[in-house]
């Protein structure tokens, strides 16, 4: 499978929520980045996506230009999910870059928005603060804690 099939599979696995067929173009020593977890990774990454999806199964996903050059490719991708207690419609607009290593994603960032995530996620409160380290960090917080309990109960 070439660089571009590998980036295509995930997506197409991510729109269909099959969690184990997106994990398994992961290379094993996968690093994860994005602004709402941080950096996360090997197993911590992989676990992401299956909390993601169990909490999310009605998120849709869609992804469009896929590139590559060598080792290196890029995506961009959307996620419509409904967020939270208030179950806040979120739109989230995503680029996400990969480096690859034997056949598989070693490396992949996302990059968003924080603060235009945290308006629709948070509503009047992502709206004043959204754009500050205090809420990016209690967003990481609070998703890495998240993932720890839901790791722990695999």
């Amino acid at each position: 499978m070439n660089n571009k099939q590998l980036i295509q599979n995930f997506y197409e696995a991510f729109s269909k929520a099959n969690v184990e067929e997106m994990i398994s173009v992961y290379h094993d020593e996968i690093e994860f980045e994005d602004p709402a977890f941080g950096k996360l990774k090997g197993k911590d990454a992989k676990n992401m996506w299956k909390m993601l999806l169990s909490r999310n199964s009605n998120i849709k996903v869609t992804y469009s230009d896929i590139q590559t050059n060598g080792n290196f490719g890029t995506a961009n991708w959307k996620a419509v999910y409904f967020y939270g207690p208030q179950k806040r419609k979120v739109t989230n607009n995503i680029k996400a870059s990969v480096i690859f290593k034997e056949g598989k994603i070693i490396k992949h960032t996302d990059v968003f928005s924080i603060w235009k995530w945290s308006k629709q996620a948070l509503g009047f409160k992502g709206l004043l603060l959204g754009w500050t380290p205090f809420l990016k960090n209690k967003v990481q917080t609070m998703t890495n804690k998240l993932l720890k309990e839901f790791t722990n109960n695999l």
